[in-house]
Formats: C-alpha cells, sequence, structure tokens
C-alpha cells in the first residue's frame, strides 16, 4: 500500500454515498411485519462451503457464495510476527486502485507481551492487545499482506472508520493502575479511544476527552464531524464526542451522554417504532481524573446519569449510513434478544427498529455494518446460558425488510492449520465490513481467529 494519498480514496466516504439506501423505511417496514405476528423464514437452505484457502467446509453458506479464509491466529505476517488472536471489530479504511486496506482488532484482555507495530511504541508495555493492517486485492480475489499497525492497548472490540481514512480502535475495558483492581498489572491507565491511520505510524497515544469507559464502537456523522460512541455494559450510555476541529479528535472536544426524553432506562420491552426525542448532556470530567486520590471519581456513566441520561443495555455495534446512526443493544429487550436503535442527528429522535421477541430469529446481535448496495449485516454473539451451544449465524437485513439468517459458523478442526484443534461453532462472528462496491463482505470469527472474504450473488439477500 505504497500509494500516495492523491491515489488513495477514504472508503467512510464513499461508503456515505453508496449507503444512501432506505434502510429506516425498509426496518420500519419490518417492525410493522413482525408487529402484525409474521414469522422469520428462511427462505434459502444454508449448505457447507469449502474455504479457498485451505479446502475446509468452516462455512455454511447459500449456495452461490464463495469465501477466502486469512490471518489465521499464528500465521506469520509480514513484519516476521505471528498473527495475535481474539480478532474483533474490523473496517475497510481506504483503497489504492484494487487495494483495499483494512484495520483489525485484537480483544486481547490481560496482560501480557505487545506485538510490534512499525517503527512506533507500544502504548502500555504491559498489554497485548492491539491492531493489525490486512490488505485485499480485489482484482486478483486475493489476500495480499498483514502487519502490525499498533499494540499495548486492552480489549480492542470495534471501533469505526472515519471519513478521512483511518480507524477508531476502541478499548471494552477501563482497567488500569488504581488500587485494587483486579488487572491492576497494566503500567497505564486503559479505557480509552486510539486513532490508527492508513498510512505513517500510528501515536498509540489516546484521545482523552473521548472519555475512559468501556468502550465498544463509534460512528461518525458526515455532516458534522460528531462521533457517536457505544458502552458495552449492563447499564450502558449512548455519548456523542463534538470535536473542537472536525478530523482533528485528539486535539479536544465535549464529551456528552444521550437523554432520551420521558424514558430513564430503555432496556426493556419497547413497541417497535417507538420514536422519542434526545437532549444531550456535558460530562464535566471525561477523563476520570482526580488529584486527591482518597475521593471516588465517578465514572462517565454515573455524571451522565446525574444529569438525566438515559440507560440502554449493553450497547455493542455502531454503523453510519444514510445520514443515520445504528446501533444495538445485544441483549436489549424483554427477552433479552437484542434491540436495534436507530438515531437521526438532524431530528434529534432515537427510534426502537427491531426487538428480538425470540432468540431463534435474532439472538444477542454484536457487531453491525451496512452494505453500500444496502441492507445489513448483524453478527450473533451469544452464550446460549448452558443450553446445548448452536451455531453463532450472520443475518442480513433487507432493504425491503425481511431478516434471514446468511451464514453459520461451521469451523470443526483437527489440527489442519497451526495445530487448531476444536469445536468453534459456537464462537462469535465480529467486524463486518463491506468493499465500497459491495461485492465482498470482510468478517471475522474470534476464536480462533479468523479473517474471511465473502463474496456473491448479494442481490439476493441485501437488496
Amino acid at each position: 500500500m505504497a500509494d500516495s494519498k492523491s491515489r488513495r480514496e477514504f472508503l467512510s466516504d464513499t461508503f456515505s454515498v453508496f449507503g444512501a439506501f432506505a434502510i429506516g423505511t425498509a426496518l420500519t417496514t419490518f417492525s410493522q411485519r413482525t408487529a402484525l405476528g409474521e414469522t422469520f423464514k428462511q427462505a434459502t437452505p444454508l449448505v457447507p462451503v469449502q474455504d479457498e484457502t485451505t479446502g475446509l467446509p468452516l462455512l455454511k453458506l447459500p449456495e452461490g457464495f464463495r469465501y477466502i479464509s486469512y490471518g489465521w491466529t499464528g500465521d506469520q505476517m509480514a513484519d516476521g510476527q505471528p498473527t495475535p488472536t481474539a480478532h474483533d471489530g474490523m473496517g475497510v479504511i481506504s483503497k489504492a486502485n484494487h487495494l483495499l486496506l483494512l484495520t483489525r482488532n485484537h480483544e486481547l484482555g490481560k496482560p501480557g507481551q505487545p506485538f510490534k507495530f512499525k517503527e512506533g511504541s507500544p502504548y502500555d508495555p504491559s498489554a497485548s492487545g492491539g491492531c493489525t493492517q490486512l490488505v485485499f486485492d480485489t482484482l486478483s480475489s486475493k489476500w495480499m499482506t498483514s502487519y502490525g499497525a499498533i499494540s499495548g492497548t486492552v480489549r480492542n472490540c470495534a471501533g469505526g472508520v472515519t471519513p478521512w481514512g483511518s480507524w477508531l480502535t476502541c478499548e471494552e475495558s477501563d482497567a488500569g493502575t488504581e488500587d485494587g483492581n483486579k488487572l491492576a498489572h497494566f503500567q497505564r491507565q486503559h479505557g480509552w479511544v486510539f486513532e490508527v491511520p492508513s498510512e505513517g505510524v500510528a501515536t498509540a497515544e489516546p484521545i482523552k476527552e473521548m472519555g475512559r469507559f468501556v468502550h465498544e464502537a463509534v460512528a461518525i456523522d458526515r455532516k458534522t464531524g460528531y462521533v457517536y460512541l457505544t458502552e458495552d455494559q449492563g447499564s450502558a450510555g449512548f455519548y456523542r464526542y463534538r470535536p473542537n476541529q472536525p478530523g482533528r479528535l485528539a486535539e479536544g472536544g465535549v464529551l456528552e451522554m444521550a437523554e432520551v426524553i420521558g424514558q430513564d432506562d430503555l432496556q426493556g420491552a419497547f413497541d417497535n417504532g417507538s420514536s422519542y426525542p434526545v437532549r444531550w448532556h456535558r460530562i464535566a470530567n471525561p477523563t476520570l481524573e482526580t488529584t486527591n486520590s482518597d475521593t471516588k471519581v465517578e465514572t462517565v456513566y454515573q455524571q451522565g446519569k446525574k444529569q438525566g441520561g438515559s440507560t440502554f443495555s449493553r450497547l455493542e455495534g455502531c454503523w453510519y449510513g444514510n445520514d443515520l446512526i445504528y446501533f444495538d443493544a445485544t441483549d436489549g429487550g424483554a427477552a433479552k434478544a437484542g434491540q436495534i436503535w436507530q438515531y437521526d442527528p438532524q431530528q434529534e429522535t432515537v427510534t426502537l427498529l427491531y426487538e428480538s421477541k425470540d432468540k431463534r430469529i435474532l439472538n444477542m446481535p454484536d457487531n453491525l455494518c451496512a452494505s453500500p448496495s444496502g441492507g445489513l449485516i448483524l453478527c450473533e454473539d451469544n452464550d446460549y446460558a448452558g443450553e446445548a451451544p448452536l451455531p453463532q449465524r450472520l443475518l442480513a437485513l433487507t432493504k425491503d425488510g425481511h431478516l434471514r439468517t446468511f451464514a453459520e459458523n461451521n469451523i470443526v478442526l483437527k489440527g489442519e492449520r497451526n495445530g487448531i484443534k476444536g469445536s468453534y461453532v459456537d464462537k462469535e462472528w465480529a467486524g463486518s465490513t463491506f468493499s465500497p462496491d459491495g461485492k465482498w463482505l470482510f468478517v471475522n470469527i474470534q476464536t480462533p481467529g479468523i479473517t474471511f472474504a465473502i463474496t456473491g450473488p448479494w442481490e439476493d439477500f441485501l437488496v
């Protein structure tokens, strides 16, 4: 990816153009149909499909789709080090001719040895999380290379692409050096957002004014430059960061928490299509700093809640499209099976697009993304609560409101690749993101740690 910036397209802007699909209307239609009692229908059967890299039937897909695996845990990268495990959030951040650059998170939370990245130094020399870069050639349909991008961070879960060609990687942890912290083996505090550029070296320094909390994902409004952030906790807030200078997040800004007017708690049962006005409250101390070590500091959530902020249940995926922000509550709703929300920055409203009433239909959506041609992809991540494990799924929500299973995890290994053995069918999907033309879906299975490029007749599923 040595092409100059003049030849490089920053794909967040491309997504904002291609992504102008009528998903809001579609999801509303879907909500209306489910409210009338329409049930989930799987019209197209899924069949085991052989991976073009290994020949193994790792995924079940509709007929006509194919895929290429890459970046297995332990595979040697171009910089000579093994690929880290725990693949999570991911985004296509830039394009040079037919080469796409992706940034991939690694959700490693325990103290350990950081991996290397270019000429940079890890943020915390005792933390093992971070990001890697991957290059995919759409002309030859081949993975080209991978290398370290940033390290020394903790639980890099999700994140988001920016309009200027970078990746915001989020720490799903507020671990640090405080006395009594069960993970007080780190040398620096965690709970931050970091920026990983498409070119050059990441600074490995946090954007502290975006807040210290259990981050999940981010999405940037292309009209205002505001960054919307989700929080993965049982009682969570929905936040926005208003930078002093759009596009220069590290130069300071204001963090705020959403109040859904008239709704203090949105964790329980709501009717699909319910819509409420939103106002915002400034977080006075987003970095949780104190001059008195004996004084207990309120968390970001506690600060916002005290001012009237509203509570959601475990907010995870977050995506910008059609001038709207989509996000999900992975265990929200009466069935604790998940909710999909839509925030309209122009109207300052939040709308419940869909609440799963049955885990067989949709069970705990995590990462999500929008296709440039229309429709949403939802990644499942559920724990089955002691029940027999079932294959985790990718679900497609079409523009006209149909929800169907697109893929199932079918990974059972006997040491064929890097000595990895066992059944992984119950391990989560993560990091779904499309190529700008909508022909390739890139997605991860977190454990044992594999990245896939999937292509096929998307018009049958998302258009």
